[in-house]
């Protein structure tokens, strides 16, 4: 079985025009897109004309399009949403989900032959005014230069509690129970902490004399990985950190970690066999 996992697209379209370029010339059998699906931020949530050009003149246009050539041979894709998505825009996403263009995962086990498919969008505090979706990770902790939940602005309404309390490690517990995830693929937009996928270029910056940690991933998804161990993980969200560390894969246990967020204008196209693992590649397009 053919994966192409993307992550990071930002509504640019040269990306996606690469994605669909690559989906109609190699014929996947799955593609993953792990968040961050439209540029703007909490500006495009207010601004209904730019959201309906992206959606529905080009995103909409170019998954018809790409399946009504590719018929039968066209992909199962998994999407979910990422920091830089405003929640308001959940129902564009399920549009094209009803559509039949694609599968929203978030918050979603799903059954996929003989593996699982499942995907998670909350990231951690950061510094963004976008809160739509952060979650505290494992405590009420605030990294120095970020700001809370409940501090920043919300595209949508949300309880003052879960804002307060909830926590991604909250959310991993109860979304995935005692559900066996050895064939399990998952689709998450923050990396784990202290991975080569976390890995932002903050050295040397302080805040109000406190050093900033460089690795920002969740604390929460690297001890849910080295618990659970599921087969693969996907991740994106810390763009500068493959150019960093200089690796876009990662065994934590027994689990293959892959990152496709890119720092540069093109598209970082991850390629793997969930049987053949080892074999996976990464290219630019």
């Amino acid at each position: 079985m053919t994966c192409f996992f993307v992550s990071d697209l930002h509504g640019r379209r040269s990306r996606y025009e690469a994605l669909f370029g690559a989906i109609a010339s190699e014929r996947p059998d799955r593609v993953f897109i792990g968040g961050d699906l439209f540029a703007g931020g909490l500006r495009l949530s207010k601004d209904a004309g730019a959201r309906g050009d992206f959606v529905q003149d080009f995103l909409a246009k170019k998954l018809r399009g790409l399946r009504d050539t590719l018929r039968a041979a066209y992909p199962r894709i998994f999407v979910i949403a990422g920091n830089d998505d405003p929640r308001s825009l959940e129902p564009d996403i399920r549009a094209l989900e009803a559509a039949e263009m694609w599968t929203y995962a978030h918050g979603s086990i799903i059954s996929d032959g003989e593996y699982l498919v499942a995907g998670y969008s909350y990231v951690p505090p950061s510094p963004f005014r976008l809160k739509d979706w952060e979650r505290y990770d494992v405590s009420r902790f605030v990294d120095p230069g970020c700001t809370a939940p409940e501090e920043g602005s919300h595209s949508v309404p949300v309880d003052a509690s879960v804002l307060r309390y909830r926590t991604i490690k909250d959310d991993l517990e109860d979304m995935f129970a005692d559900a066996d995830l050895g064939n399990a693929l998952l689709l998450f937009h923050a990396p784990p902490h202290r991975s080569a996928l976390d890995r932002a270029a903050l050295d040397g910056v302080m805040v109000d004399h406190a050093p900033v940690d460089v690795h920002v991933g969740s604390i929460a998804i690297r001890r849910f990985i080295e618990r659970r161990r599921p087969l693969v993980t996907m991740h994106g969200h810390i763009h500068e950190s493959v150019r960093l560390t200089g690796a876009w894969r990662e065994r934590l246990g027994g689990t293959q970690l892959f990152g496709a967020a890119h720092d540069g204008p093109a598209l970082a196209l991850v390629r793997f066999d969930p049987s053949r693992l080892d074999a996976a590649d990464r290219r630019l397009l």
